[in-house]
Formats: structure tokens, sequence, C-alpha cells
């Protein structure tokens, strides 16, 4: 009787999973840069059978990358895929999930209405004059996800794991599971969650993007993103990644290789820091409302309780900012010694975003005031300092506007 080969933890994959491919006569420790634009080798046949598919090996970088594909290799086993397709930005993977997951379905797409300001951007000002319809809908109520189902009969449903900036979770086990009755699929923008928090694969999605800038990489010196998926979706993520070049580069791939090696010990850092500062922001006199899913008050704790890993939940905090304008919010964040008020997140340190300003600028206020975001709510991303000090130079900061 054959032993059960044991598959390592999250932890370790991220560590090792894609890494020491044998080069020669030796195993590097890490992966190479492979900077090499194209390949040829001693048999022109051989070139022949891998640009056929019929012996592994590499062509041309825009069709694949050895440094690039190990980052693939390590992706897919976080995530628990069949496959991955590196890309230069979330955007681009974003984009390239979609086309995929609409090759051969109806060219309609249901999406939450809670989503990241470029994402709802891309969908309208891009898409759709192609001929890619979008209907939005409240994905908390499953009872409207089902009617526009219905209706609409998308060829594919688009939501966050965690939104942004208002952190709402969809049960996305239950819309999953009315997609696959529909004959969608499911895409779902998990950058805010990381495969540590949850993994929207197992619980019924299709394509899971990341934007590998943020906390996978988690040192704000690299832009990427990528796609991952099953195995059955290969053919087509390639040709499409093939036909439109998103690629990523290799020297980018490996610093995302790098960052990933520890991002599931800064992860729990990041998370444990974020429950601290949630509760304290909440007894702030200067706050009026605070926006996290390891709240026990969460409009949506049920199914973060369901979706997600135990007693992790992310690391971004909203809040409003009691009697705040722009012009308050703008010298509140000048105020800051430490938190770092950048236009991204995931990184080391604490960053401050003002959504109306930045993430969803491009909505009409209208438009933000809709989705509920108002003009005195600041995104916190929680960083890996010492909390003590992260909420004093909150402190602080939100006492010098008051």
């Amino acid at each position: 009787m054959e032993e059960e080969v044991r598959q390592p933890k999250l932890h370790t994959r991220a560590i090792h999973a894609g890494d020491r491919k044998r080069t020669g006569s030796f195993i590097p420790v890490t992966t190479p840069i492979h900077t090499a634009t194209s390949y040829f080798y001693e048999d022109m046949a051989d070139l022949e059978r891998v640009f056929a598919n019929e012996m592994p090996g590499w062509n041309y970088s825009r069709h694949g990358n050895p440094t690039n594909e190990a980052l693939e290799a390590l992706m897919t086993s976080l995530e628990g895929g069949g496959c991955s397709m590196s890309c230069g930005s979330g955007m681009a993977a974003l984009h390239l999930a979609i086309l995929a997951a609409l090759l051969d379905r109806r060219k309609v797409i249901l999406a939450a209405t809670a989503l990241y300001g470029a994402t709802i951007s891309m969908l309208m000002k891009v898409l759709e004059p192609q001929g890619i319809e979008t209907f939005f809908v409240d994905f908390n109520d499953e009872a409207a996800v089902a009617a526009a189902i219905a209706e609409h009969k998308p060829g594919a449903l688009l939501l966050e794991t965690i939104s942004n900036p208002l952190v709402r979770v969809a049960p996305l086990d239950r819309i999953a599971a009315m997609a696959k009755a529909a004959g969608s699929e499911v895409i779902v923008d998990s950058t805010f969650s990381t495969p540590l928090v949850m993994r929207p694969l197992e619980h019924g999605a299709t394509y899971v993007v990341h934007s590998l800038t943020k906390y996978l990489s988690g040192h704000g010196d690299m832009l990427g993103g990528i796609v991952v998926t099953d195995k059955a979706n290969l053919d087509a993520l390639q040709s499409l990644s093939r036909a439109l070049g998103p690629v990523l580069g290799p020297f980018e791939a490996y610093l995302a290789m790098r960052g990933i090696k520890s991002f599931p010990v800064r992860m729990e850092r990041h998370c444990s820091n974020a429950c601290k500062v949630a509760s304290w922001l909440a007894t702030h006199p200067g706050v009026d409302r605070v926006y996290f899913p390891g709240d026990p008050a969460h409009p949506d704790a049920a199914a973060i309780k369901r979706l997600f890993a135990p007693n992790l939940y992310g690391a971004i905090v909203s809040f409003e900012v009691k009697g705040a304008d722009q012009a308050k919010m703008f010298a509140l964040m000048n105020a800051f010694r430490i938190v770092v008020p950048a236009t991204s997140l995931g990184d080391v340190h604490t960053m401050a975003s003002y959504s109306a300003m930045s993430s969803h600028r491009e909505l009409s206020p209208k438009h933000r005031a809709r989705l509920g975001i108002q003009d005195n709510l600041l995104r916190l991303s929680i960083g890996i300092e010492a909390v003590e000090d992260i909420m004093a130079d909150l402190d602080q900061a939100l006492n010098a506007v008051r």
C-alpha cells in the first residue's frame, strides 16, 4: 500500500513552491531572473515541439518565461488551483480573467455594486463600448442576486472577497452555487483577503485575481497581477495573454516571489494589528464610524464566519472622521508621522487612502454617496509596525484636526 503524500501547509508552500528547478548540473536556491526574450534549441525540431506544446520549454517571453512560470506555480499552489497567468498589473489580470470567462458565454456581466473604482471604470468605459454589458446588484442580497441572474442570464459574475473600501463580504459560496446552476462563471478579486484568509476556488469561484503589488509582494516595490483558475481554462488564458501581451516582467516576477515567501507571517501580523486598531478607533471621540470585517456586529458576520480562516479578517480598516470635509481630511493626512498617505495598500507600513480622491475619484459624488462612500471616509491598510505606534500616530493626527 502506497503511503499518502502529505500536502505541506500554506506557510511552507509559500517558501518552497515553484522554486529549485534544476539548471544544468546545479539547482539554484531561489529562482533566477531570466531576462532573455527568446530561446532556441540545438535541434530546430525541439523548438517546433515546444511551439506545439509537445514538450516543455520556452520560445518567446510573451508566451512564457522561466521566472514567471515559477511565480505562477507558486500562486497555483497557494490558491489550490490548476494553473495561473501572471500579468503586468492587477487590473490587467482582472481584464484577462473577464475575457477568458466570457469567451464562450453571453457577453453579460453581473457585478457587485461594491467594487474598486477602477474596476467599475473598466466595466463601463472599456468593456461596455466593446459590447460587454454590465448590470450591478447588491451581492449581499441573495434574493436580488438570484433575480438578477434569472433576468440578465450573465456569462459571468464579478465580486471582491472584501469590498473596497467599506469591507462588505458577500456570501460567495451561495452566490457561486447560483451561478453554477445558471451556467455562469464566477470571477473574484481576492486582493484584500489573500490565500491565507480565504481561497475563493474552494467556495466555487472559477477565477481568482490578485494584485501582486499588495499583500503578496508586500513591500511597495513591484507592480503585477495574477489570475488563478482550473487547468481547463489554461488554453483560454494563454491564447488571450499571447494575443494581448499583458506580460509581467521577470524582475517583477522575482520580486513577487521573494515577497510571497514571507507573506503568511506578515499577513498574520497585519490582521492582528488591524483588529487592535479597529477596536481602538471605535472608542475615539474624533471617529463617527468604523468599518472592519472583525467587528462582531458586521452586517456580513455570518458569511465571514463561514468563509474566512479563524481569527483572520484582513487588514483594511475604514473609518469616518467626525464632522470632516475634504479640507479636514487633507489636514488629517498631512498630520501623519508614521502612517503613509499613499495610493496603495498591503505594504509593510501602514497606509492611508482617501477614497474620494483616489480609488473612487472617477465616480461622481452622487455615485459615491449611493455606495456609502462619504467625503469623511478614510481607508487604512494596517501595517506590521508596533501597533502602539500606529495608534499613537492616528491619535495625534485625529486630535490635531478636532
